[in-house]
């Protein structure tokens, strides 16, 4: 598989956790959800915020998402937790 560049954006207590906001990593995923398996295992933090047993929600280039959307060079993926209102 070829790896490409995607932006990975962390919002609220995900980019707390993470310690940064946003982030250009090459990869070669072909879907969200194993775009989160790839950061899932780099440990820590990033096993830690983005677990599956987590609610996570997932937009990419900015449209809500679900694990099995397609990645694509130049992509946008977002994390970030649900968010409730009031």
């Amino acid at each position: 598989m070829t790896s490409f560049a995607v932006t990975v954006r962390y919002f609220a207590s995900v980019r707390e956790a993470v310690g940064t906001g946003s982030e250009t990593l090459h990869t070669a995923a072909p879907t969200a959800g194993a775009l989160r398996d790839e950061l899932i295992a780099r440990g820590g933090a990033w096993a830690q915020a983005l677990a599956h047993g987590r609610a996570v929600r997932i937009a990419v280039d900015q449209a809500l998402a679900d694990g099995a959307a397609p990645l694509h060079a130049g992509a946008e993926v977002a994390f970030f937790p649900p968010v409730t209102g009031g």
